[in-house]
């Protein structure tokens, strides 16, 4: 079942006006996590691990508008781009298939884990024409053939932005800050000193900014880059937030002009290591330590978020208010279709 967001609660000519397919069943929840070095109530975490009963993490929130637009205007096909073991490309094909819509995925070389494999298999299971690139330019070649032989074939393809980062995917983590904001209100957590959350294509992070400032809420973002392809610098976190501003103003002019500036955003490159897909001593380390309290991660994004949490623990006063992990992650067991 879906439910209500809190950004249209708040701007109800959104929800008027913004074609969206419900996959988020429930607010995600906010709980403590009790860690060696931590301070009672120091470390929170606000867990999207079951965001959505087909595919959870982050990707549902994007995917609600995106594929919503792609509905909207007739599309029967999606074509997006990733690595090898990309979950925004298995979340994409899963949800779309789920609504009568195909996917194709243009995927880029990344190091082969058992975890990137078996994500790449369950593409292929679970429906996806899979077109293999050697780097960025030829994956941007192989879409648009895609798109153009897509729309040959009359599907009216709609083309998704790597992470499902564009204005409109962006407008998923707009609704999930005012999301917590509600859950701060609500009493269900402190407000936290600050935000951790894995920052790859962006959208996230610029969308989980923008809506911070647009609900009252000053908690800075630290966004723990995880990639070195085409790694988004503060300067287009901050254009690619204001053009969700720009959209959503242009739907209801009553949303507060609000823009963002680069120094609005904070990247920490502490636990890129080799690059993306590449795991570094400490991330492995917060793999083990996530592991053994029941919190389950993946080596690629949320583990190099959370090592960088746990090493800014050390030392730190717990008086200067609580750290919210914003784990990102796909907690379900996918599995592949029975037909």
């Amino acid at each position: 079942m879906a439910c209500d967001l809190a950004l249209f609660r708040t701007y109800p000519a959104l929800e008027a006006r913004v074609p969206r397919r419900p996959f988020i069943s429930a607010p995600t929840p906010v709980v403590p996590l009790d860690l060696p070095g931590f301070a009672e109530g120091e470390l929170w975490i606000k867990d999207d691990a079951r965001s959505c009963p087909l595919h959870g993490g982050n990707k549902p929130r994007k995917l609600e508008f995106i594929i919503g637009s792609a509905l909207a205007r007739g599309s029967r096909r999606l074509v997006t781009t990733g690595a090898l073991g990309t979950h925004h490309g298995l979340a994409t094909t899963i949800l779309g298939r789920s609504v009568g819509l195909a996917t194709t995925l243009v995927l880029v070389p990344q190091p082969i884990t058992p975890e990137v494999q078996a994500a790449f298999e369950l593409d292929v299971a679970w429906g996806a024409e899979v077109l293999r690139a050697s780097g960025v330019t030829t994956a941007a070649l192989q879409v648009i053939r895609a798109l153009a032989r897509s729309q040959l074939r009359g599907e009216r393809p709609h083309l998704v932005w790597t992470g499902g980062s564009s204005a409109l995917g962006n407008l998923g983590f707009v609704s999930a800050a005012f999301e917590l904001a509600e859950q701060i209100e609500a009493g269900e957590l402190p407000e936290p000193a600050e935000i951790s959350v894995a920052l790859g294509s962006g959208g996230t992070t610029a969308g989980l900014v923008l809506g911070l400032r647009l609900a009252g809420l000053a908690i800075p973002v630290r966004g723990v880059l995880v990639s070195d392809i085409m790694s988004p610098s503060p300067g287009a976190l901050a254009r690619s937030a204001n053009a969700t501003l720009k959209l959503m103003r242009r739907i209801d002019p009553m949303i507060p002009d609000r823009p963002l500036a680069p120094s609005d955003f904070m990247i920490d490159r502490s636990e890129l290591g080799p690059g993306y897909g590449s795991a570094t001593e400490q991330s492995a380390a917060a793999l083990d330590v996530a592991a053994r309290h029941g919190l389950q991660l993946d080596s690629t994004y949320t583990a190099k978020c959370f090592a960088s949490v746990l090493a800014r623990s050390e030392g730190r006063p717990s008086s200067r208010g609580p750290l919210l992990f914003w784990n990102t992650h796909n907690g379900l067991e996918i599995a592949a279709p029975s037909s």
